[in-house]
């Protein structure tokens, strides 16, 4: 069983293609010919459709979602209603599951499927970001190198999802677009929650939506980091500020917490000693500036503003270029700073 190859594991599983919707699919239900389900993730609803039997329009076991616009075959079912990442564990659960007997098409306990995580919860933001992928050759490639950000090394918490769910309000249809989903994390790695940012079709700008940039999870305290914190670190509000940043800082531990307030909340690693703290240029990034100061003083902890020319360090960048963003970074930083963490970005 093993040794089968996807096409031929998908004709088998299209075989027994009610049995496999029940054990995975179980929030839905039969209606003809067809299962139908809110989503490939199990999600209770009406959109997604199953073939069950083979027709002109197609093998048993095809589905495709009308909301979405998603579609595929049962190996796809098993991967995304299980929230696998690896396609080795797909064909795993797939030859598991055909090696059980299905003489009748009975509903399966849910205690071998796995159970829809709650939306905008950090079990819901966790399989995001597993069903994503990293970033190098797609769309938030080229979305950060329109925006002047070319240092991506280190990005291991920032992936890409090629039709990200997005819904303006409850009243509205759910549409798909290509995100950048980046991974929140709490002091030890652990994701606690995820940021996405939908993305126009050709990466170049963010998606043309009324609310292109949405948060989930647990986010208080936490961050989207990069590199590895030591005795000093830089952080601030929004993912590209910071990345703009890290472009001259490049050796420089940093981290986003997203909004003011979460960065005035964000926690302190052990070993810090000096925080720079990445500025935008309005009264909510004053106020996080002020309190995040009084916190890291309090915590025995030196902290020093880095402040932008314009709104924000992103906006340096792409307004006034490297060299300048360089310039105005480099007589902030305390001088011992300058001499670690700058000659890498000459």
């Amino acid at each position: 069983m093993a040794r089968l190859d996807a096409s031929e594991l998908a004709q088998r599983l299209g075989r027994q293609a009610e049995a496999v919707c029940r054990h995975y699919l179980d929030a839905g239900r039969r209606q003809g010919n067809y299962w139908q389900v809110g989503d490939v993730r199990n999600t209770p609803g009406r959109s997604m459709f199953v073939r069950l039997k083979d027709s002109a329009k197609g093998p048993a076991g095809n589905w495709q979602d009308g909301a979405s616009s998603e579609f595929g075959d049962l190996l796809d079912v098993i991967r995304e209603a299980l929230g696998l990442t690896e396609f080795a564990d797909v064909v795993a659960e797939a030859c598991r599951f055909l090696s059980l007997p299905h003489t009748k098409p009975q509903p399966t306990s849910r205690a071998r499927t796995a159970i829809p995580a709650p939306s905008g919860s950090s079990e819901a933001a966790r399989r995001l970001f597993a069903m994503s992928r990293p970033i190098a050759g797609t769309l938030v490639e080229t979305y950060l190198r329109h925006r002047g950000i070319t240092a991506l090394h280190g990005t291991g918490n920032l992936r890409f999802h090629p039709r990200c769910y997005y819904r303006p309000d409850e009243h509205s249809p759910t549409e798909t677009w290509p995100a950048l989903i980046a991974a929140v994390t709490d002091l030890s790695g652990r994701i606690t929650g995820a940021h996405r940012t939908w993305l126009a079709p050709d990466g170049s700008d963010k998606a043309p939506i009324d609310t292109p940039r949405k948060a989930m999870g647990d986010l208080l305290g936490h961050a989207v980091r990069f590199g590895i914190p030591g005795d000093v670190m830089a952080a601030g509000e929004g993912i590209e500020s910071v990345l703009s940043v890290r472009e001259v800082i490049p050796g420089m531990a940093t981290a986003a917490a997203l909004s003011a307030a979460h960065l005035a909340a964000i926690l302190f690693p052990d070993a810090l000693r000096r925080l720079y703290i990445v500025r935008d240029d309005d009264p909510a990034g004053d106020g996080a500036r002020n309190s995040l100061f009084e916190r890291a003083n309090a915590a025995g902890i030196e902290a020093i503003t880095l402040s932008p020319t314009f709104g924000d360090f992103n906006e340096d960048l792409r307004q006034l270029g490297f060299d300048a963003l360089r310039a105005n970074v480099r007589v902030q930083l305390a001088p011992q700073d300058v001499a670690r963490f700058m000659a890498r970005a000459a």
